[in-house]
């Protein structure tokens, strides 16, 4: 019996390794888009637009807790984190230490806060806070990080498929992106939170498994009990996790670990598309156990993409295989190797896939969200089938747009793909962050219609300082980058309050 089922996996794998490589992504792509449909089917049973935008506050919170950890990996993680190790070593596990700060202070400043104001859109509190413009202006702010973040992570997963399935079919990118897009848009488009919950907890799950078994395997194909794989692991080069030597590095310890602390709290706790999520949330306490868990245990599943970075490494190495020009090719270089099962490719199709899908679903969510609520203000003004036919057009529109920026980045960019979503998260949750800060720490209002200007001239002469940084002092400036721009904001804000009186305030921050 033994020996038949042997026989029956060889006959299996064979047949694997004659189909065609593109046929195996296509078959993978199915069945998880099938899998996500009939989980979002049972998700927005009975959905209405409370649904969408807040999951109708019922979610538990060990739910919501699994599936963050989905929630803040995407494709970009998937690809680039690996690839890291070859020039930065564990560099980045310091950033990840400074999410788990920055997830505490989000737990027990920012998520009891919302709460109390029952806000359906977190950037309500800016209006609560300053004023419209002001408000207008976090949405406007939050549109633009989140339409080019998710656009630049999606860009990445898209040019993989073009290489692995569409161009063997001669199919251009454009049809790939409108495809993509639109499974996207199917899936999310009637559930909205509640339906992003269920999936992600599936994105994580598979996201995990893929990397432990990618692990496994790759192990396995080198020869390595694992005891040799620790020792091998421990002992490379690209292990290093601290770097204390030189402050001007952009890999310097304490720079890494604060923008990790700043650049959790803009872009978790002051981001529509993460915190939607959390506020899906019974009450305040749920939601705080929640985001502690998953801070926590995101640092565990990123180490574990860093390990798999090691071992790439080392499998190219043991190979003679030459280390690909950009880091982002590392895995699928390896993923999809001859000498490597054919089932680690499977995972790598997988893992991308189920991250891909699910990172820009979440974000079409809350750019509905976001633009419906705080920029249309439709839900003031239109009962609840007028809103449910402007949500729904909103959708589509947001749709349209991540598209065509999509395709913008195939065709303008050449940079590394993490690198570009943190360096645009800098720039444009910069504002969003300095006025919050401002908001929660100082109670004197500003002159609400100058805030815009604030807002678009901190990025600008962040960018000009970080030049100025470089060319005068040698200082490479890192992602501590978010933190001047939200300083700069901050200093900008206390410069219009100058003359405001205390009673003029919206609301105080209480």
């Amino acid at each position: 019996m033994q020996r038949d089922a042997r026989q029956r996996y060889r006959a299996s794998s064979i047949f694997l390794f004659q189909m065609p490589l593109h046929v195996i992504v296509i078959i993978t792509i199915i069945g998880y888009f099938l899998l996500l449909m009939g989980i979002s089917w049972f998700a927005s049973r009975g959905s209405d637009n409370s649904t969408f935008f807040t999951g109708n506050r019922k979610t538990p919170w060990p739910v919501v807790a699994f599936a963050m950890i989905g929630a803040a990996i995407s494709g970009v993680t998937f690809i680039s984190v690996p690839g890291m190790v070859a020039a930065k070593g564990y560099a980045y596990l310091q950033m990840v230490l400074g999410f788990i700060v920055g997830y505490f202070v989000i737990a027990f400043v920012l998520v009891p806060m919302f709460y109390k104001r029952n806000l359906i859109s977190i950037y309500g509190y800016l209006e609560q806070r300053f004023g419209r413009s002001t408000y207008r202006s976090g949405a406007w702010f939050f549109f633009l990080s989140k339409m080019l973040g998710a656009a630049v992570r999606f860009f990445v997963v898209c040019a993989v498929l073009q290489m692995l399935v569409f161009s063997p079919l001669h199919i251009p990118f454009i049809f790939n992106v409108i495809v993509t897009i639109a499974l996207i848009w199917l899936y999310t488009v009637q559930g909205g939170v509640k339906t992003l919950i269920w999936t992600d907890t599936l994105k994580s799950f598979c996201l995990i498994m893929s990397v432990i078994l990618c692990i496994y395997f790759v192990a396995t194909n080198l020869g390595f009990s694992f005891g040799e794989l620790t020792t091998a692991i421990t002992s490379h080069e690209s292990s290093r996790m601290f770097f204390f030597d030189n402050p001007k590095e952009g890999t310097y310890f304490w720079k890494q670990f604060l923008a990790g602390v700043f650049m959790a709290i803009a872009t978790t706790g002051l981001d529509q598309d993460m915190m939607q999520r959390n506020l899906a949330c019974a009450d305040h306490k749920q939601s705080q156990k929640n985001m502690i868990v998953s801070g926590i245990t995101q640092f565990f599943v990123i180490a574990l993409f860093l390990l798999l970075g090691t071992l790439l490494v080392i499998f190219i190495d043991s190979k003679g295989i030459a280390m690909p020009e950009k880091s982002d090719e590392l895995f699928g270089l390896v993923a999809t190797h001859p000498d490597v099962p054919i089932v680690v490719g499977i995972l790598f199709v997988l893992g991308l896939v189920s991250a891909a899908y699910s990172a820009a679903g979440s974000a079409l969510t809350s750019l509905t969200t976001s633009f419906t609520v705080d920029i249309l203000g439709a839900h003031k003004k239109q009962d609840d089938k007028q809103l449910t036919r402007t949500r729904k057009g909103v959708h589509v529109l947001m749709s349209t747009i991540m598209g065509l920026v999509i395709i913008a980045f195939w065709y303008l960019s050449d940079q590394d793909a993490i690198s570009a979503v943190y360096t645009l998260a800098s720039y444009t949750y910069g504002p969003i962050l300095g006025l919050f800060v401002y908001g929660m720490f100082w109670k004197k209002p500003v002159h609400d219609r100058w805030v815009p200007a604030v807002c678009i001239a901190a990025p600008i002469l962040s960018y000009f300082l970080q030049l100025g940084l470089k060319a005068w002092f040698g200082y490479e400036t890192s992602f501590e980058l978010l933190i001047i721009n939200a300083v700069i904001t901050v200093i900008g804000l206390r410069l219009l309050s100058i003359g405001k009186k205390a009673e003029a305030t919206h609301e105080s921050n209480s």
